[in-house]
Order: C-alpha cells, then structure tokens, then sequence
C-alpha cells in the first residue's frame, strides 16, 4: 500500500509539472512529420549541440499563412510566447530584459484601420517603421514582376484569341453567304439583316462567356486542390472574383459582336445576286 502510494504521488507530481510548463503551437507539417499532438511534451534547444533544453507542451495545431515565397518548402515551424522563447534563447552571460526585437507584427480589430493606426504610430514613434502587412507583401519585387507578367499574358492572349474569334466568323459568315443572298434577293435592307446578325452575336457571345465562366469555376476548385495537395500548402492558386468575372464578360461579349458585325458587313457588301449563286 505504501509503495503503491508512493508511485501515485510521483505520477501526480510529474503529471502537475507537466501541466505547469510553458505552451506552444506547431505547425500542421511538424505535427505530421512528428506525429506530435496536443498535449504532448518537446524538448527544445537553440544550439546545434542539444545544450540548454526546455521542455514544452504542445498547446494546439496551427495552419501556416501560405506564402507564396515559401512554396514548396515543407514549414516545420514552433511558435513561442515572447518570454518563453526569450528564456530559450537568452545568452547566460545576457542580462534578462536586455533584448531587442526587430519586427512586431500587430492585428487590429478593423483591418480598414491599418493606415490610419501606422500613421499615428509613426507620428507617435519616430524612426519606427509602421506599415500595413498586406500593402508591404504586394509592393515587393516579386509581386511586382509577377503582376506585370500576368498583364502581359492577359493583353497577349486578349489579342491572339479575338484575331482566331474574327477568322473563325469569317468563315462561318461565308458559309451562310447563300442564305443571305437569298434575304436580300426578297428585299430585306442591309441594315435589317446586320440588326438581325448583331442580336445573333449577342446571344452566341453571351452564351459562350457564360459557359467560359462555367468552365473556370469548375477549373479552379480542380487546379487548388491539385496544387494544394502537390505543394502541401493552403495558398490559394486560382480565384475566379465577382470582379474578374465581370470584366471578363465585358471585355468577351463586345468583342464576339464585333467580330460577328464586322464579319457580317464584309459579306453584306457584295451584289445579291453573286451572293445567291453559290
């Protein structure tokens, strides 16, 4: 009874220290490639040798903020409250409250208010650098580079595919030549059969901008989760917005109905009767 006493107490014991020690998160690849999970205890070093370890106890799982300079990399990451981490890597002859921080990353409540709160932070703190995160990530060289090569795909695809649209009119134009000769040997004007081809183009562009969005919804659930599986990240590849969309539409609709109008007229220009002889 007594040694059976002892041994609860010490299994108490070591259960309250484990309680007791600081928390962390690790990152979902680190857990995986571990197989860590809540509640488990760590050693932690930050010397190559394994001297000055800590124990912690893993508080939670967490999802790394997908970051496309990062792609590819498998993020074995551990997060840290400040003291905690301050403590593991504190040189001994380093007083304590001697560090310095370099980056402070602050989350507001509002997300519209971060200019507001960087001005007033560097009105408040001169020589401190305050900026929104967002504005900072977009404003890099590789954003940059990677928005300007977008753009230039996009003009260069906008141009190949309405010269293709306006040949493809063409000929489908020259194939009804002998039903449009035929409309205008029964007397209807030029005008009324171009009205008649523009509302046709209307309804042909619409349709095929339509099911061009279709085809894109349904292609960048396919394309995020491939590249998401393949990559090991939740950094989202493809987004179709509202507002790509509409200018898709715009830009997709007026150019079918000028392709079929100035098609149309190129035909409509010739005699009726040459037209109904083939």
């Amino acid at each position: 009874m007594v040694a059976g006493a002892i041994v609860a107490a010490i299994a108490s014991a070591a259960l309250h220290a484990a309680d007791n020690l600081p928390s962390i998160l690790i990152s979902r690849q680190l857990s995986e490639s571990e197989h860590l999970a809540t509640g488990d205890v760590v050693r932690l070093s930050d010397s190559p040798d394994g001297s000055r370890v800590q124990q912690f106890r893993v508080a939670g799982v967490y999802e790394p903020t997908p970051d496309p300079a990062r792609l590819g990399a498998v993020i074995r990451e551990v997060q840290l409250h400040l003291p905690d981490l301050l403590n593991l890597t504190r040189q001994p002859e380093t007083p304590a409250g001697s560090e310095y921080v370099e980056t402070i990353n602050v989350a507001l409540v509002d997300p519209g208010d971060a200019s507001a709160f960087s001005r007033d932070v560097q009105a408040r703190m001169p020589g401190i650098n305050a900026q929104p995160a967002s504005g900072a990530a977009e404003s890099t060289g590789p954003f940059i580079v990677l928005r300007r090569f977008h753009l230039a795909i996009a003009i260069v695809t906008i141009v190949a595919s309405t010269v293709f649209l306006l040949a493809l009119t063409i000929m489908l134009v020259d194939e009804r030549r002998a039903t449009v000769g035929v409309l205008r040997l029964i007397g209807l004007p030029i005008r009324r059969i171009l009205v008649q081809l523009f509302i046709e183009g209307i309804l042909i562009a619409t349709v095929g901008s339509l099911f061009g969005l279709v085809l894109s919804l349904v292609s960048e659930g396919l394309i995020n989760r491939f590249f998401q599986w393949r990559y090991d990240t939740a950094l989202i590849f493809v987004r179709v917005t509202p507002e790509v969309a509409a200018i898709c539409v715009a830009i997709a609709v007026p150019l079918g109905v000028s392709a079929t109008v100035v098609a149309s007229w190129a035909l409509l220009r010739r005699n009726g009767l040459r037209l109904a002889r083939r």
